[in-house]
């Protein structure tokens, strides 16, 4: 009796040690762009930016398909906002991209299918359509990053974006 219990004190110790540990980001990946006008560092405020298809047309997130947020609606970005109080030193709600853009799809979501529309409610800047790349993907997870580096381009590269007018 003593034996089966050492030996499956042994087996469970051995399957606790062999887990592997998870991050907050597993299953999610994030596209950021960057949109700005050249020689300027801010983004401007109240861009639309959509994924689309080779159509032009947004990409609807049909159950939650390409992302855990907001199913069965566009592909929209949001902008990136800070998150602390005026005597805290600055976090960003996305804190690996600061002044961005930024959108949240599931880490199987396949960029290279799909563009991103930037428009300007505004009418200052052109609408102008850019093709994704897998580069584009901000994987957060070290495993998964270190799995997507081996092949091609390094990940985690914002899709930068020089707005004309």
């Amino acid at each position: 009796m003593k034996s089966h219990f050492s030996f499956l004190f042994f087996l469970f110790s051995f399957l606790a040690i062999g887990q592997i540990q998870h991050c907050g980001y597993d299953f999610t990946s994030y596209i950021v762009v960057n949109a700005h006008e050249n020689g300027v560092i801010e983004n401007p405020k109240d861009l639309k930016i959509t994924i689309v298809s080779e159509n032009g047309k947004e990409v609807i997130n049909i159950n939650n398909m390409y992302s855990w947020n907001k199913g069965n609606e566009p592909l929209v970005f949001t902008q990136n906002y800070l998150v602390n109080k005026e005597s805290e030193k600055e976090r960003y709600f996305f804190p690996y991209a600061k002044d961005t853009y930024f959108i949240s799809v599931t880490n199987t979501f396949p960029a290279e299918e799909f563009s991103i529309k930037i428009e300007d409610p505004k009418r200052i800047y052109k609408t102008q359509i850019i093709p994704l790349q897998s580069f584009n993907l901000y994987v957060l997870c070290s495993s998964e990053n270190e799995k997507a580096k081996m092949f091609g381009k390094r990940t985690n590269n914002p899709v930068e974006v020089i707005l004309e007018k």
